[in-house]
């Protein structure tokens, strides 16, 4: 038996829109600085992200908020997958594979072809994330609502074998 506690991944819950914002506004302070696209979808992840067709998860374990994902619909073929974040406490425990597989699965129910994600070099942990999940680079888009965007990937949903 265990002592890990059991890692589930819900959809959005009101409850735990806080955890969304902590948990980002954490590590964006971390290694960035806040920006106002960062604002704007933590500070009302209902209203821009999942009324707008999109979905935020959160990883679970044993009830307590261990990590957030949000998957932003950008047109009716293409999701971004942003403000990703792990709480420390729970950091090295798979967290972030979870909120990973249930993201692909989200954009394969969905139909929908591609997941594209913008992070920076200085987050080595997660573009090795992303790469081992199938996610490759492709040119940094001139338009991002990111200064700090330095690194774009994305991945075609049809060629996924999860």
């Amino acid at each position: 038996m265990s002592d890990e506690p059991e890692i589930r991944v819900v959809t959005f819950d009101e409850r735990f829109a806080a955890d969304f914002a902590r948990l980002n506004y954490r590590w964006i302070e971390e290694h960035f600085r806040i920006e106002p696209h960062d604002r704007e979808l933590l500070d009302a992840p209902l209203e821009k992200i999942v009324e707008t067709g999109g979905e935020v998860f959160f990883a679970l374990a044993d009830g307590e908020v261990a990590g957030t994902v949000a998957m932003v619909r950008t047109d009716t073929n293409i999701y971004e997958l942003t403000k990703m974040a792990v709480d420390p406490a729970f950091q090295g425990r798979g967290i972030a594979n979870h909120l990973m597989r249930a993201c692909i699965e989200l954009a394969k129910a969905d139909g929908v072809g591609t997941i594209f994600l913008e992070t920076h070099s200085k987050l080595p942990a997660a573009i090795a994330l992303y790469r081992k999940f199938g996610f490759v680079e492709t040119p940094i888009d001139p338009g991002s609502q990111y200064s700090r965007a330095e690194v774009r990937m994305e991945l075609a949903i049809a060629g996924t074998n999860m």
